[in-house]
């Protein structure tokens, strides 16, 4: 590689097409607003955010060889980003993310991802050699399939990583299950991905985060809206309340509290002032300001 990555992202990077009205929406209804086009994907949402922290991430996924693979492409070594291991399949498109917001939140997405999970491993093949006793920050998230996940929660080339797992979306939770039981693994769930991971229902997220530990999982951090957030670890118990702020966008913010919090230990941050940074920037994130 050209650079030395602070952390690995693995998973989707792809274009989000979200459109946004900047009033209450309800299925079926057709409003004016904004249609955008973005670079997205968890994945890449991580890797983003981290980037505007100062950190240099190396991308880990599937980019067809079409022309919004590209420039796709282009875009993320535009922004500073380590692409020389992203796997380009020949016979798959480039992924999308399509979504509708409004005031009161998301109304409905479809991720299509079809070409990160028929990728499979492959998309692991090209860093294969730098991951040998790789010890640092590995950011994956629930887009890809099970079986790679399984594979990628018992490879020993990842024992001694520094995981850190998002779901993707509550529909994709149950995935990381492998990962309860992984010595160094980090969860980042909202209460309704934290009740699909133990199928139960939680009313906060110190319970849900409590739970995920008793079955065996390292670290939890589990968000609830704009109720209290809570970190589990051993013994030890964090909650923090997100600042009141008016919503203007949605898809990212889960992926933005997970940047944040990273960044934050990075640089030395003790759990609670990491945990408050993180919802500090969620705030800010969803009022549609910048990082």
């Amino acid at each position: 590689m050209s650079k030395t990555p602070d952390i690995l992202c693995i998973g989707a990077v792809l274009w989000d097409i979200i459109g946004r009205h900047d009033n209450d929406m309800e299925r079926g209804h057709d409003r004016p607003g904004r249609i955008t086009r973005v670079p997205g994907g968890v994945a890449m949402n991580i890797a983003m955010a981290l980037q505007a922290y100062g950190m240099t991430p190396a991308l880990l996924t599937a980019i067809g060889r079409d022309a919004e693979g590209d420039e796709l492409l282009r875009s993320c070594a535009d922004m500073g980003m380590i692409t020389d291991h992203i796997y380009r399949p020949h016979d798959l498109p480039t992924d999308r993310y399509m979504a509708i917001e409004g005031r009161n939140g998301l109304i409905a997405a479809i991720a299509d991802a079809h070409s990160l999970e028929q990728a499979g491993d492959a998309i692991l093949t090209p860093m294969s050699r730098a991951l040998q006793g790789w010890t640092g920050l590995v950011g994956l998230d629930g887009n890809l399939t099970v079986d790679l996940l399984s594979q990628i929660a018992s490879d020993e080339a990842f024992a001694k990583a520094d995981l850190r797992l998002a779901p993707a979306s509550p529909g994709k939770a149950e995935r990381l299950r492998p990962f309860l039981s992984h010595p160094t693994a980090t969860l980042y769930v909202n209460l309704e991905e934290a009740g699909l991971l133990l199928d139960t229902t939680f009313q906060d997220s110190a319970t849900a985060a409590t739970a995920l530990l008793s079955k065996g999982l390292h670290r939890a951090l589990v968000t609830n809206g704009a109720e209290a957030a809570s970190l589990a670890l051993g013994n030890k118990l964090l909650t923090f309340t997100p600042p009141k702020v008016e919503v203007k966008r949605i898809t990212g913010a889960g992926d933005t509290f997970m940047a944040a919090h990273i960044s934050a230990e990075a640089t030395g941050a003790t759990p609670e002032t990491a945990l408050q940074n993180a919802m500090n920037a969620t705030a800010t994130y969803i009022s549609g300001d910048s990082y």
